[in-house]
């Protein structure tokens, strides 16, 4: 009498169950995509509507992934894949560690598909002659004698049947990688001015001042537009410092962050800083460039160049498009140098001791997203291992071949038969081949 399974048993492993939690992980990820994460209460209310941005806070669609009960669907999935990987697991251990040199001839003249041959000769000489056209296509053939029978058998792929399992360990890494990025990793913002430094940065949703543990500085912000005034690209150029050594310096845009002691800073967004402009500079004689904010009417040093510059005045342009500016520059004792300029312009400053390229633009800041994930590691390799057990589950078998060489009635017998666990129309394909090698055999005889 079959054993009854334990009822909690079977449910927590029951594949209705695990349906039933992905459909509904499917569903309120859609809502968590539709309906932005993390954002202020007002922004809900104007989107939303005060009753809906109530009825959002209250079910935590405001910050549905730390949700007490999306986590619970996700502890839910996981009691289900533990579950049912331990109470199936055992039996395709089994299968695959199994004798199948012990395999019964009453269960071998039952499978399908197999043939049966008559052999001309002993049954030495018979499975002598069906291991050499078995080796055609199987490196590694198990044989069992007896004093009236020979068993032979091959088999391949046989770990493929752990290839459902390998995804569902997949599924339960992939979920403490996103546990440990939870618990130890954060998102950030921080907007850095052109020409500015900082050691910390301000979580996102959240009051708290995150310290870097190195400085970062923005050295250069670029704004490229199209003709129709949108823009096209915004660029930071970014540089690690520590104790004022610089470790390391990046140029990025969008989709091309900056990655450095397990912190991601992407570029997110810009800003104008209001009445400010950004002077870049480079010394074409030495390579030497900097760039230092500054106000109209203010003086600005460069002082490893001994360079004090400014703007004397500044006034619309003839088509009131835009703004020029009077420059005051100098490098000495020499007469200063004054010269008028558009903004975005270069002018190029012939001093006695050296020229100088000179650009002045819109002081900006930069807009950086920053964040930490030290669960994203977990996380690449459950992805990797998922597409290799779902590669393994869907493309690859089980493929196993008995050859049963017996005597019967005075007579040599060869049964030839097999299986396999999927693609059974691939192995019968493979399978037709190798009889078909039996029957162009002079000695071999099929019986059907």
């Amino acid at each position: 009498m079959k054993q009854k399974d334990n009822p909690i048993i079977a449910f927590f492993a029951s594949v209705s169950l695990a349906l039933f939690v992905l459909f509904i992980l499917a569903v309120t990820s859609i809502i968590g995509t539709v309906i932005p994460q993390n954002e202020t209460p007002d922004k809900y209310i104007q989107f939303y509507g005060e009753k809906w941005s109530t009825i959002f806070h209250a079910l935590n669609i405001t910050d549905m992934y730390h949700s007490w009960w999306f986590l619970s669907l996700l502890a839910l999935l996981s009691i289900n894949l533990v579950v049912c990987t331990l109470k199936r697991l055992p039996h395709v251990w089994q299968t695959v560690m199994q004798d199948n040199l012990e395999t019964p001839a009453t269960r071998l003249n039952k499978m399908t598909p197999g043939r049966t041959f008559v052999f001309n000769g002993p049954v030495g000489e018979a499975a002598a002659a069906a291991r050499a056209l078995l080796a055609k296509t199987s490196r590694r053939i198990r044989e069992k004698s007896t004093n009236t029978e020979t068993l032979l058998f091959t088999q391949k792929g046989a770990w493929t049947r752990f290839g459902v399992y390998a995804v569902h360990t997949s599924i339960l890494i992939i979920f403490i990688g996103a546990i440990i990025g939870t618990l130890y990793g954060f998102k950030a913002f921080v907007m850095l001015p052109a020409g500015a430094t900082t050691d910390h940065v301000y979580e996102t949703g959240g009051n708290r001042t995150i310290p870097l543990g190195f400085d970062l500085r923005c050295e250069q912000f670029t704004l490229t537009l199209y003709d129709t005034g949108s823009p096209k690209e915004f660029r930071s150029e970014l540089t690690i410092l520590k104790d004022k050594t610089e470790l390391l310096r990046k140029s990025i845009v969008v989709n091309d962050p900056l990655s450095f002691q397990g912190l991601t800073f992407y570029q997110a967004s810009y800003q104008p800083i209001e009445g400010q402009l950004f002077a870049q500079l480079k010394n074409t004689r030495t390579g030497v460039s900097t760039g230092l904010p500054m106000k109209p009417r203010t003086e600005v040093s460069w002082p490893g160049e001994g360079v004090r510059f400014g703007v004397v005045y500044f006034e619309e342009t003839a088509n009131k498009t835009g703004y020029r500016f009077k420059i005051w520059f100098t490098d000495g004792p020499e007469t200063p140098s004054e010269f008028w300029m558009d903004l975005g312009a270069t002018a190029k400053i012939e001093r006695p001791g050296a020229t100088y390229d000179f650009t002045l633009t819109q002081h900006f800041a930069t807009g950086l997203q920053v964040a930490k994930d030290p669960g994203v590691w977990w996380v690449y390799i459950g992805c990797g291992l998922m597409l290799t057990g779902i590669t393994v589950a869907f493309f690859l078998s089980h493929r196993r071949i008995w050859i049963l060489v017996t005597t019967e009635h005075d007579r040599t017998k060869v049964l030839v038969c097999g299986g396999a666990n999927k693609n059974k129309l691939g192995f019968e394909k493979d399978f037709n081949a190798l009889i078909a090698r039996f029957a162009n055999h002079a000695q071999f005889t099929s019986q059907g």
